[in-house]
């Protein structure tokens, strides 16, 4: 680029927030004393040299001037358009401002050096490029503003500086920018500079024309809509009156008011919604809480507030209905029946509502899976004729499941007991809350904790739900909540409901469900009629007592639904042909051999108790009751390997029990004739098998005891012998819990003899009178009558052979 400067001496004119660049001319008012002083100045001097008055026009911001200012001549003065003095001056080039001077009249001088820059002809690539984009951003801009005759103009300026300094025409540009264009002496930059600016104020200008587009659309919108429901309501106004001012469907679900005041509602809850109502009325169709308020009173609505089915009083039949349903459970037909009794006695008296609240019953179903918890409450609300609902609550964690959100959140519901009420259309139905013992909690709160209200009969006549935020009465509601672990129940909420322990089936039971439940089930499912495939009860029962080892029946109908597969697949291979009969006989050709063969029917080398040092145990677990086995072994002398060591991942209590186990024998070895004097050398190793599942419990104190106690003496463990119960350290036999699911277990197992505590006696009138009928149960109360039952005799007097460690 080309750069040529030269010496002036010049009036300065300056100019307040405003810029004025090369090429512009500009109308300034003479009313302005600097103005004024600065022109005169320039044509006193003018007088002495030819051609125009010359001034320097110098950006004045806030007081201080720019360090650049444009020459501009004073083309011509007169009157302004509105009669006042004025001058037309054009700019001509760039002046670096220098030192201050003196000259002729009032007005301030400086010297400055004239700035002149050009660039070389042809002009480069890149710069080329620059001025198309200038004039094409320029021009788009120049035609939204609808200045045509300007664009011409703009597209006629070939010079690079000049095009740059037609900028400062544009208004959208601030004092700052302009100055910025001034003091850019370099044309090429300077007109870099002005694209960038341009670019940046169409972005601006394309941004803030969509926001108002949207915006008017929204408004056009509005109104279109506004229009509309203008119109509609016109046109349901002489559908009214078309048709004897009666309302269309559409009007009449809409008209809130009538259908509230209409509707068999309690009067307090007929209060809030009239007040929901009178909301309602206030706010605009596009008001939000419009539609939160008429959602919230379709629900009020819905709820059937005084709708109650009759309950069935006849007890007889209502007995029949159950046992027909389900077999065993007495304790839990006993009690519906014993309800049913008493509600009737209450209606007859007239004591149906006492103190508001009425009779509805809370029962907790605990126990192992599959025993019939959750099929119950439907027979147990088809006995009584009421409805009934199952609310699912296995993983629940969010407090509000239970209570409803705050109407304040969108997609606020209500909770899960008011949509079971809801669902079942009556103030009294069954609700079945399933899997209670799985509820968990976390930061949105403990649903536990919200369960108190509901199942407390004491209070649940008045709860309040978080979205109704009105008073509903669960007083008459039969809650039946069903767990599997009783210590996973917390202990308020277990203390508001009445316990009732399903341990189990016995082996005839399980026969009787097979027979009349699971077998006509399975047979519809795989597609057979019942005259097709028939199960003897042989059959049946060796499939209850050795295919499957369960409390419940799940496993039993799984296995008698792959019994009936395998048949109706030979029948269609043409291997097999039907009606067809199948005996115990016909159960390992057709599903395999069994998988829990009774330890009194293995033979004698290869079962459990074969050696010296292993015990039967009995113990409880979520799936119900089990037997457990107990292993003891000594230690080589030469290992020098002394102490406990206990294996089988047990807890505290049960290591406990061990230590105690083994101190009675050491202290008491010499009364029982034990070699005990092993103990002191060697080892002691007690192993409980199944080594993956987590143990603990005192009710094995026996029972190691027992195994110890073989494991000295030699003398082997009876085969048909299981126990249970807690030692101390002088031998007393201790109480515990789980006797009636221990007893189950020990029958499902084959034992025919049972050792339990002495004070676990009044236990036994829960055990079905079928098993105790075939077990031998001995309640003791020293350890000794446990060892004097358990050991068998030693062998023609042989010295004990000791299992002995590796």
């Amino acid at each position: 680029m080309a750069s040529t400067s030269a010496s002036l001496t010049l009036p300065v004119l300056p100019l307040d927030d405003e810029v004025v660049l090369p090429g512009m001319v500009v109308p300034l008012d003479l009313n302005d004393t600097d103005v004024r002083a600065a022109v005169e100045a320039a044509q006193a001097a003018a007088r002495s040299e030819p051609g125009k008055p010359r001034v320097l026009l110098v950006p004045r911001i806030d007081g201080t001037y720019a360090s650049t200012g444009v020459l501009g001549t004073v083309e011509q003065v007169g009157r302004l358009a509105d009669g006042d003095p004025g001058a037309l001056i054009r700019g001509r080039g760039r002046v670096q401002i220098g030192a201050g001077t003196t000259g002729p009249g009032a007005a301030l001088w400086v010297e400055g050096t004239r700035i002149d820059q050009s660039v070389p002809e042809p002009l480069p690539g890149h710069v080329t490029d620059l001025v198309k984009e200038y004039k094409a951003l320029a021009t788009a801009w120049l035609r939204k503003r609808g200045a045509w005759q300007v664009v011409d103009r703009v597209q006629a300026i070939d010079d690079v500086s000049a095009l740059a300094d037609n900028s400062g025409y544009s208004p959208f540009l601030t004092t700052e920018q302009k100055v910025e264009l001034l003091e850019t002496a370099d044309p090429v930059a300077r007109l870099k500079l002005a694209t960038r600016q341009l670019r940046d104020h169409l972005a601006e200008q394309d941004v803030a024309e969509t926001i108002a587009k949207d915006v008017q659309e929204g408004v056009d919108k509005q109104q279109r809509e506004f229009l509309l429901r203008r119109q509609l309501d016109a046109v349901r106004k002489e559908l009214r009156e078309l048709n004897g001012d009666s309302k269309d469907s559409a009007e009449e679900s809409d008209d809130y008011r009538s259908r509230v005041e209409a509707a068999d509602l309690p009067e307090k809850v007929r209060e809030a919604a009239l007040k929901e109502v009178d909301k309602l009325e206030r706010s605009s169709d596009q008001s939000p809480e419009g539609s939160w308020i008429r959602t919230w009173l379709d629900t009020v609505l819905e709820l059937p507030w005084n709708e109650r089915t009759e309950d069935s009083y006849d007890i007889q039949g209502a007995k029949a209905i159950l046992d027909a349903e389900h077999a065993g459970l007495e304790d839990v037909k006993e009690r519906i029946t014993e309800y049913l009794a008493v509600r009737k006695r209450r209606g007859e008296r007239g004591l149906g509502v006492v103190g508001g609240r009425r009779g509805g019953a809370v029962l907790a179903l605990v126990g192992p899976p599959g025993v019939g918890k959750t099929s119950l409450g439907e027979s147990v609300a088809h006995a009584m004729g009421r409805s009934f609902v199952r609310v699912a609550l296995g993983g629940v964690r969010d407090e509000a499941e239970i209570r409803g959100h705050r109407r304040t959140y969108v997609g606020a519901l209500p909770g899960r007991i008011v949509r079971a009420i809801k669902e079942a259309g009556s103030m009294n139905p069954v609700v079945l809350l399933d899997e209670i013992d799985k509820v968990g909690s976390d930061f949105r709160g403990d649903p536990a904790a919200a369960l108190l209200e509901v199942l407390d009969p004491a209070q649940n006549h008045t709860f309040r739900d978080h979205y109704l935020e009105v008073e509903l009465d669960l007083s008459d509601v039969v809650f039946l909540a069903t767990a599997n672990v009783l210590e996973a129940i917390p202990e308020a909420l277990l203390d508001r409901m009445e316990l009732v322990r399903l341990d189990g089936y016995t082996e005839d039971e399980k026969v009787v469900i097979a027979r009349d439940h699971l077998l006509p089930r399975q047979l519809e499912r795989a597609g057979l009629d019942k005259e097709e495939v028939v199960l003897e009860e042989s059959a049946l029962r060796k499939l209850a007592g050795e295919y499957t080892r369960e409390a419940g029946v799940r496993t039993l109908e799984r296995t008698v639904a792959r019994l009936l597969r395998k048949v109706a697949a030979q029948h269609e291979l043409g291997e097999r042909e039907l009606p067809f009969t199948v005996t115990d006989a016909d159960l390992r050709a057709l599903i395999g051999r069994p998988h829990h063969v009774p330890e009194s029917a293995q033979d004698p080398a290869e079962r459990r108790t074969a050696v010296p040092g292993v015990a039967t145990g009995l113990a409880v677990t979520g799936a119900g009751g089990d037997v457990l086995y107990v292993e003891a072994s000594l230690a080589d002398p030469e290992t020098g390997a002394a102490g406990l060591t206990l294996t089988g991942q047990l807890g505290d209590v049960m290591k406990e029990s061990a230590q105690i186990a083994l101190s009675f024998l050491r202290s008491h070895g010499a009364e029982l004739e034990l070699p005990v004097g092993d103990l002191k050398d060697r080892g002691v190793h007690i192993h409980f098998p199944a080594g993956a599942v987590p143990k603990d419990g005192p009710s094995a104190g026996v029972t190691m005891t027992t195994a110890l106690a073989s494991l000295l003496s030699g003398r082997l463990v009876r085969t048909d012998v299981a126990m249970t119960g807690e030692v101390s350290l002088t031998g007393r036999v201790l109480p515990i819990g789980g006797v009636k699911q221990k007893l189950l277990a020990a029958h499902r197992a084959g034992v025919t003899t049972v050792v339990i505590p002495k004070r676990n006696e009044p236990d036994l009138d829960d055990v079905p009178a079928e098993v105790l009928d075939t077990l031998d149960v001995h309640a003791v109360t020293d350890v000794r009558q446990v060892l004097e039952l358990a050991l068998a005799p030693a062998a023609n007097g042989a010295a004990p052979e000791v299992p002995v460690a590796a």
